[in-house]
């Protein structure tokens, strides 16, 4: 499964979390996969995507940074996946949907009445 993960540094502890990785890693176990991450221009919070299939392997990997960093995990599915199975879930008519991307927060609303 996907995951974003959402870290949010602790009382500016920004430097603290930094400088543990340049000594230490991610410190991830086994099984527990790093995809890719975006950080927040303030450098407050970190945006990872993740892969897992054990969801104990995140609490070991939380338990490494928990005194520097807030930890949010969400499971997220690719918007080409949700797009497919609201389709298959709901009839959908009259929708232009680009099939390239598909996520409808990136489409321009409609407002003509």
């Amino acid at each position: 499964m996907l995951f974003m993960v959402i870290e949010k540094f602790k009382d500016d502890k920004t430097k603290e979390v930094y400088y543990r990785y340049q000594q230490k890693g991610r410190m991830l176990p086994d099984g527990l996969k790093y995809i890719d991450s975006w950080v927040e221009v303030n450098f407050n919070r970190c945006f990872q995507l993740m892969e897992c299939d054990d969801l104990t392997l995140f609490q070991k990997w939380i338990l490494e940074w928990q005194d520097l960093v807030e930890f949010e995990v969400i499971p997220v599915v690719p918007s080409q996946d949700a797009v497919k199975l609201n389709a298959e879930i709901n009839t959908v008519e009259d929708m232009d949907i680009d099939d390239e991307n598909p996520c409808f927060l990136n489409q321009e609303p409609n407002l003509q009445s």
